[in-house]
């Protein structure tokens, strides 16, 4: 008789993302690797989504109807700065950040992604090195 070896549950990931392109490309890639996706394309459900369950990682574009990603990364945080949520934060955009956003978003987040310079694999290695 064979001893099976224990499974690892699956990383849950909250992608929030309204492109359905990168969407799309992302739970491809995501699934292949064994993560447990959920989709949501607005800013409000994101947040909304964040904060009623559990997720190991969140994707979060900026740049997202309703309430923006900025917005969303904001509400993750209570009013004495800590974090509301145990997930890790990703930040997934393809804009040009000033510096100061870019400081201010990378202290609060656990990662930065310009999504045209990284690849489906490359956000994969990213991600398991969270």
């Amino acid at each position: 008789m064979h001893e099976q070896e224990p499974t690892t549950p699956a990383r849950k990931v909250l992608l929030i993302e309204d492109e359905h392109f990168i969407g799309e490309l992302y739970i491809r890639a995501l699934g292949r690797a064994g993560y447990d996706v959920t989709v949501v394309i607005d800013g409000q459900q994101g947040l909304e989504e964040a904060l009623t369950d559990t997720y190991d990682i969140i994707l979060l574009d900026i740049m997202i109807p309703t309430i923006t990603g900025f917005e969303i990364l904001q509400n993750l945080y209570d009013e004495a700065g800590n974090r509301r949520v145990h997930s890790k934060i990703v930040i997934t955009t393809n804009l040009e950040q000033t510096e100061k956003n870019r400081a201010k978003v990378e202290s609060q987040a656990d990662g930065y992604i310009i999504k045209a310079e990284v690849t489906p694999r490359q956000l994969i290695t990213f991600l398991e090195k969270l």
